[in-house]
């Protein structure tokens, strides 16, 4: 690692890269249902285990699917699935529409990138699940771009419309984010990578408007970007496939990292690199980086996880595989590894009207279970205040940081997971590295964006307000 860390250093240096800190959303509102929804329409999986939400085949008539909607029946006639709520138990009632509100349509974490010639300044979601980089831009209506920084193309002296070029976002509920392309100068922690296709948005759903984010930066592999030209899937390079294109990269800097801490812990400030590792943060961990391979066949970080352990006593989960999310708050596993878990912790039980499992607040740190999850053929411990997601409405249990993955065929190892360990995501050479990052003392007190405060409305913050600088985490 030595050589790796001499390159890195140089490049550091001659290019002046810095941490990314991660700021805490002020605005995001904690609540473990809405999140478990957003996953089921994002990933459009089925529950296993009952509740209001799941998804059914509705007959399209027109017979066009949307791109990524695939399933026909046969001439004219084809299917999508949608996800839909029942609002009790029972199985009389139809089934009625999701809405904006009965999901999270914000983001825990977001950063600040530049767009164009001279940079034009945004918050974004970077997101390890996704491959597609897109923006709010003044090609929307005046409505969604309030409170937003827009990214205006005609102000950048490098932007270059891509003619014919068209994005498109569906998730199961119907919402969507579409517009047109450009190629422009991106700029991220010091970083400038040159000749970026930025999607620039031009209609937005309540789901994505509502977001505090001006957009998303995707950090997954550009197989599965949603890009089209004339009608035809044209998938484009993410910022990083682009970054390792460039001369002035080094194959020892290919890669970017990690570090989330929770908003319960106001002693260490979350962040991401790119080009370089933190090498103190390796070094407090006393271990060496433990390196898995990755299988990006599907666009993922995808990777071999074929054990658990609870307290001790290990699950074989022969032939599981997972993959690494920053877009996703929980943890999803199957449903024998979370009843496992769940049958450890006092009072916990599964409840249908917050489709998951939650546990007493009256539960305490030591209560908890150890779990540790395989990343290829090392096992990591998930800390014990991260089972403890978010207060349910009656404030009196918590909803579960670790749920069921429905039919799913793998995994999801998300925030849940991924703010127990330093992650380097080494694009070049198709692997993850990690080391454990567990925090000293364990707190289970409702953290800052839990929304347990009764003290009224909390005001909202737009990022164009934390872009200013007028508010005090930036």
């Amino acid at each position: 690692m030595n050589a790796i860390y001499s390159a890195q250093n140089q490049i550091k240096q001659s290019l002046g890269l810095s941490k990314i800190k991660v700021i805490h959303n002020q605005n995001y509102q904690r609540h473990g249902t809405k999140s478990y929804v957003y996953l089921l329409n994002r990933f459009g999986f089925q529950p296993t285990k009952p509740g209001p939400y799941f998804h059914i085949d509705q007959v399209d008539q027109h017979g066009i699917l949307p791109e990524g909607l695939k399933s026909a029946l046969g001439g004219t006639l084809h299917t999508k699935r949608r996800l839909v709520k029942k609002l009790d138990s029972g199985d009389g009632d139809q089934p009625g529409e999701v809405t904006a509100d009965d999901q999270q349509n914000d983001s825990m974490y977001i950063c600040k990138i530049g767009v164009g010639t001279p940079a034009q300044d945004l918050l974004v979601d970077f997101d390890t699940g996704s491959a597609d980089t897109w923006v709010f831009s003044t090609l929307q209506g005046k409505s969604n771009q309030k409170g937003h920084n827009v990214f205006d193309p005609k102000k950048s002296k490098t932007f270059k419309k891509l003619t014919g070029k068209k994005w498109e976002i569906q998730y199961g509920d119907g919402s969507t984010a579409s517009g047109d392309c450009g190629s422009d100068t991106l700029i991220v922690g010091g970083l400038t990578i040159k000749k970026q296709t930025i999607e620039c948005a031009s209609k937005l759903s309540r789901q994505f408007a509502n977001s505090t984010s001006d957009g998303l930066l995707g950090l997954a592999w550009g197989t599965i970007n949603t890009v089209t030209d004339s009608g035809e899937a044209d998938p484009q390079a993410t910022p990083v496939e682009n970054m390792i294109k460039q001369d002035d990269i080094p194959k020892e800097a290919e890669l970017f990292t990690s570090a989330f801490y929770s908003t319960r812990d106001n002693s260490a400030e979350s962040f991401y690199t790119f080009g370089f590792i933190d090498q103190d943060l390796v070094k407090k961990s006393g271990q060496d980086i433990h390196w898995t391979d990755i299988d990006k066949s599907q666009g993922f970080w995808s990777f071999s996880s074929e054990s658990c352990s609870i307290n001790g006593e290990k699950v074989d989960l022969s032939g599981n595989t997972a993959i690494a999310d920053t877009g996703t708050t929980l943890a999803l596993m199957g449903d024998n590894v979370v009843e496992k878990l769940y049958d450890q912790i006092p009072g916990a039980t599964y409840d249908w009207l917050n489709q998951g499992y939650i546990f007493p607040i009256s539960v305490k740190a030591d209560d908890l279970p150890e779990i540790k999850v395989a990343v290829g053929d090392k096992e990591y411990e998930i800390q014990k205040e991260d089972l403890a997601f978010a207060l349910t409405d009656d404030k009196k249990s918590w909803y579960g940081g670790i749920q069921s993955r429905g039919q799913m065929p793998f995994d999801i190892l998300g925030d849940t997971f991924l703010k127990s360990v330093y992650a380097i995501w080494d694009q070049g050479n198709t692997r993850l590295g990690l080391v454990p990052k567990i925090e000293e003392t364990q707190n289970l007190e409702p953290p800052p964006d839990d929304g347990a405060d009764d003290g009224g409305e909390k005001k909202r913050i737009s990022s164009t307000e934390l872009i200013a600088g007028e508010v005090k985490s930036l």
